[in-house]
Formats: structure tokens, sequence, C-alpha cells
């Protein structure tokens, strides 16, 4: 109430002293200055308009901002908004804020600079003043609003400081109001900026929910994979160790040893954690070690992992999965079978598991459908991102060449991120 008082009190004591000032120059002009009477009548219109500008004002702001405090009154506005982005992203929103402003003029955009420069009309808050250029709040003064908007870079942020103010001198503010139209400005810019930012957070959700979701299928379907490729897998290899049974008992024990060795490393992991490249190598070779026993000397197997690598992070049934397409695909289909070598070498922060053989090769007849080999790609692609790939090629002289890489140091990174 009584910053309210004070306002009024302030504009009508300036134009109290205007209009002493006019007397003052009216009483000193030859002739005029004998008829005291327009200038009174004059002033005192001018006065009871004057005050009932402020007045105006006052209830219009109070009607705007809720309030009538010192900031809300005033004709010139600051507002210093933190956008949470970096200043290029930044600078985007707050210029697009300022060109939906209605009655938008002149805007000039400096990228460069990372400065925005705007006119604004100002609307006749309550239609066409019926004083029109005789009302005194309008004598002088341009009216129309001005915007300043300079982002400072902050890091990952942006962060903006906003200038509405009246196109008019500062000094004028002793006269003039604006209506709150500059605190309407202000407010109507830090209101878009935070609604584009809230969508944008949005997008972001949606996106991490989406990939996320995305993941759950991609495991759900590499799950259901393994689950069929399992039975199929344990059916061969029991039917195999019944018939050994009857007329190689101990060539049936050690299968069962080897397919107990297998059963061991396959028991189901909790979600996100990895095995390690000795544990899928110990599966691989127990795989191998259960066809050698039931393919017999077309079968040859040759290792080269080094000890120091074999606790190198690795999801799953990856390199079970590469080890299954070189007998599937290469040396099945052959009748003399052949040779499957599996190595690993580190070089550079990353660790190359290689499984190859000297098979089929890339036979059309042979090659599969490939579901293999893109569900490798994908879990590579949700467990390491850019940092793991799967390579290849073709072997020489004969067969294939399937290649993991993966970081080398990556469950540290993860641990640390």
């Amino acid at each position: 109430m009584f910053k309210s008082f004070f306002f009024v009190l302030r504009i009508s004591i300036a134009w109290l002293l205007a209009v002493f000032l006019v007397a003052g120059v009216w009483s000193n002009l030859p002739l005029l200055g004998r008829v005291d009477w327009p200038i009174t009548i004059a002033g005192m219109i001018t006065m009871a308009l004057v005050i009932a500008g402020a007045i105006s004002h006052l209830d219009r702001v109070r009607l705007i901002a809720g309030h009538t405090d010192k900031t809300a009154l005033a004709n010139r506005q600051r507002r210093q908004v933190e956008i949470p982005f970096e200043a290029g992203e930044a600078f985007d929103m707050i210029d697009a804020a300022i060109r939906e402003l209605p009655r938008i003029q002149q805007v000039e955009s400096a990228r460069d600079s990372l400065q925005v420069r705007a006119k604004v009309g100002r609307p006749q808050t309550y239609g066409e003043h019926p004083l029109g250029r005789w009302n005194p709040l309008l004598w002088f003064g341009i009216p129309r609003n001005q915007i300043l908007a300079t982002v400072t870079p902050s890091h990952d942020t942006g962060s903006v400081t906003l200038i509405c103010e009246p196109e008019s001198p500062a000094w004028s503010d002793w006269f003039l109001v604006d209506d709150g139209t500059n605190f309407e400005n202000a407010e109507a810019i830090t209101r878009a900026i935070s609604r584009r930012v809230a969508e944008r957070r949005r997008g972001e959700q949606a996106a991490a929910t989406q990939t996320a979701t995305e993941k759950e299928l991609t495991v759900a379907k590499l799950s259901l994979l393994h689950a069929q490729v399992e039975p199929h897998f344990l059916y061969n290899t029991l039917a195999s160790a019944q018939l050994l049974t009857r007329s190689d008992p101990a060539r049936a024990e050690e299968m069962l040893g080897h397919l107990i060795q297998y059963l061991r490393h396959s028991l189901p992991r909790t979600q996100d954690e990895l095995s390690t490249l000795g544990a899928e190598l110990e599966r691989a070779l127990a795989y191998l070690e259960i066809l050698k026993i039931r393919m017999g000397p077309r079968l040859s197997v040759q290792t080269d992992v080094p000890e120091n690598l074999r606790a190198t992070p690795l999801p799953s049934m990856m390199l079970q999965t590469l080890v299954e397409n070189a007998i599937k695909h290469g040396l099945e289909p052959r009748t003399g079978g052949g040779n499957v070598w599996i190595r690993a070498r580190r070089n550079e922060g990353v660790v190359a598991i290689t499984v190859a053989d000297d098979g089929e090769g890339f036979n059309t007849k042979t090659s599969g459908t490939g579901i293999g080999l893109k569900n490798v790609r994908e879990r590579l692609r949700l467990v390491y991102g850019a940092q793991g790939s799967l390579a290849v090629v073709a072997n020489f002289p004969a067969g294939v060449a399937a290649t993991i890489t993966v970081p080398a140091d990556f469950e540290q990174e993860r641990r640390h991120g």
C-alpha cells in the first residue's frame, strides 16, 4: 500500500514541478503573464490526468503481477534466466521466444555475439484514449518498448540477461508509465523459455524411455533365441552320450563332464551383469570338446588367449555365438571338417577377440540367416555404444574370421561413470 502511494506521489511531484516551471515561464511572458486562469486550469487538468494515469498503471500491474512492489511497478524490467543447455541452444530458445511476441518489430539477431535486439509495439491497453494527443502522459516519449537479450556461456549452460524497457530515455520514467507492458513482455519471454525447456526435457525423457524399451525388447529376443538354441544342443549331446554308454562308456562320461562344464557357465546372470572372456572361453571350449567327441578327428581346435586378458568383461554367449557359427556354417557342411581358432589380443586400449575357421566361407548355401551375428552387433551397441564392434571377413585361404572389439577398461569406466 505504501509503495503504491509513494509511486503515485513521485510521479505527481515530478509533474507538479513541471507545471510550476511552465507557470513560471507563462508569468514572465508579456501580456500572457497578466492572465493566470488558463495556466491554472491547464495545470489542474494535467495533474488530474497524471494521477488518474498513475492509478490506472497501479491497477493494471496489480492485475498482471498480483502484487505492486518496486520491481513490478518499474517501467524497466530485468531478468536473469538460466537455461540448462549450451550457449548456442540457449540463444536459439531466446531468439524464438522474442520473435513470438505480439507486435514484435525490427528483430536484430547476432548469433556470433549471442545477442538479440528488438522493438515491440506498445498495445493500447484500454483502447484509444479519448484525449488523444492532449493526454499529458503521451506528450513526450515514444510509444514503443525495446528488448535486449544477451547469452553468457557457462560450461554446458547459457545464462540469459533479459532487459525490457521503454524506447524513451530513462529520465522519462519520472513522468511516464508503461501500463505494465514491459513486465508483460519479460514474463512472456520467461514463460516461453520455460515451456521450450520443458518440451525438450519431455522429448529427452521419451527418447530415453524408448531406448530402454528397445533394449528390453532386444534382450527378450536374445533370451528367446538362447532358449531355443540350448535345448536343441542339449538333446543332441544327451542322445550322443546315450549311444556312447553302450559302446564307449569312458567317452560318454567325458562328454557328460564337458556338458556339465558347459551348463555351469550357462547359468542365468543378473540384469546388466557381464561375464568375462575367461568364463566365455571355458564354455566355448566345453562346447567344442563335446563336438570333438561327436565329430572325431574332423575337428581341430586351437586357442591363443593370454591369461591377463581372461578377466576382460564380455557379454555372455557372444563368443559362443561366433564359435557355433564357425561350426554350423563353416565346418559341419564339409566332409573333411577343419580347424577353429580362438585368439585374443590387446592393442591401444581395446581387446580384439577373433574366432576363425577354414571351412566353407561365405557360401550362400551355408551362410544362414545372419540372425546370430545381428544379435551380437545389437548387444555390442547396447552395452558398449560406439566402443564395441563386430567385423566379419573372409579367412585366408578359406573360411571366415569374425572379430569382436571391446574396450579393455570398460568395467572401470562404468564404475566411475
